[in-house]
């Protein structure tokens, strides 16, 4: 009987174990002794799985013979793993017996775990200079409606708060479309030094404004690698508008581009782009989760800066489409490096 069990959830191509009419495990199959360790053959299954809703479901079953799904979280030390549990009837020599599989489903609890707490830090994102406009409104329906000085400080503030709301919608929706796209490859060549010299271009006003120099290192001519024009844009204008603005005051940022040689990260022929800048640094503790949505190392200042939080997202799904790597280099009182290679074909 015990050899006929071990072949019968050895097939099984799931962790599974057999629990015999006499409420012990007679069996379970490799997968499950990687989960749950080994010896569970013998037991009873109250002190084999301990779980008291799985407990549950097996008692039930055992009682009307219906199948039933459950949950069964097991944790390994370093993380949890959810599984889901299906507890069959089945018929065996002396009398009934259950049959329980488990399927992992940790990905898909991370993911609805990730979809709220996304939705989470919009509201809150949103609540804020929603919260400020419709005071500021108030105040100027009411007590503040024939103080000049007052509308106009007011009205300057809800046009920042308004602006921050805008930001932030903006930066919602090229998120969606980058991740929309993340499978889909661009083909199309694209001069990565042109684009380079358009974008510092573009942010000069923007440095002169915060005393900050800004610096190129870039080869001679062009150089073509397979790219999407606008989300390159986005990644250079992300990464040297944040080096302008959190470097401080007399700081240099530098955007140099190395030219195409065999990069281990993605095991063949890249080019290196690095933006490297001078000011204060970041703690290594924090740079781990950068490229999280909504992950700020200082709230308060990356929003007085108009910061929305999700730059560096952005920034590491179009690498990603890319099909490129990210790296952060930094310590704290010795500047910051943003390093992202990108492969020429």
């Amino acid at each position: 009987m015990k050899a006929e069990a071990e072949q019968f959830v050895g097939a099984v191509p799931l962790p599974a174990l057999l629990i015999r009419w006499d409420e012990r495990v007679v069996a379970t199959n490799a997968e499950l002794r990687d989960v749950l360790g080994e010896g569970l053959e013998g037991r009873h299954f109250i002190t084999a799985l301990r779980q008291p809703i799985l407990l549950d479901a097996i008692e039930a079953t055992f009682r009307d013979g219906v199948h039933r799904m459950t949950r069964y979280q097991h944790s390994s030390g370093q993380q949890t793993t959810t599984w889901n549990v299906s507890s069959r009837l089945v018929a065996l020599e002396k009398g009934p017996g259950v049959m329980l599989t488990f399927q992992d489903v940790s990905h898909l609890e991370q993911a609805s775990q990730m979809r709220r707490d996304f939705v989470a830090n919009v509201s809150h994102e949103l609540r804020t200079p929603l919260t400020a406009l419709l005071g500021f409104i108030e105040t100027l329906k009411g007590p503040a409606r024939n103080d000049e000085g007052a509308r106009d400080r007011f009205l300057t503030i809800m046009e920042a708060e308004a602006g921050r709301m805008e930001r932030l919608v903006g930066d919602l929706l090229s998120l969606s479309r980058v991740e929309a796209e993340e499978r889909v490859r661009p083909l199309n060549p694209l001069d990565l030094p042109g684009l380079v010299r358009s974008v510092v271009s573009g942010l000069a006003p923007l440095a002169e404004e915060a005393g900050i120099t800004l610096l190129t290192d870039l080869p001679e001519g062009t150089l073509e690698i397979p790219g999407d024009p606008d989300q390159l844009r986005q990644v250079l204008v992300n990464l040297t508008e944040n080096a302008v603005k959190y470097s401080g005051k007399g700081a240099e940022v530098r955007i140099r581009l190395d030219p195409p040689s065999y990069r281990k990260r993605l095991r063949t022929d890249g080019i290196e782009l690095s933006v490297t800048d001078t000011g204060p640094g970041i703690d290594p503790i924090h740079i781990p989760r950068l490229t999280e949505r909504f992950y700020r190392v200082d709230t308060h200042r990356s929003r007085e800066k108009g910061g929305t939080g999700l730059g560096l997202a952005i920034v590491k799904h179009i690498v990603n489409r890319h099909r490129g790597r990210m790296r952060i280099e930094s310590a704290p009182g010795k500047g910051t490096t943003f390093s992202v290679v990108l492969p020429v074909r």
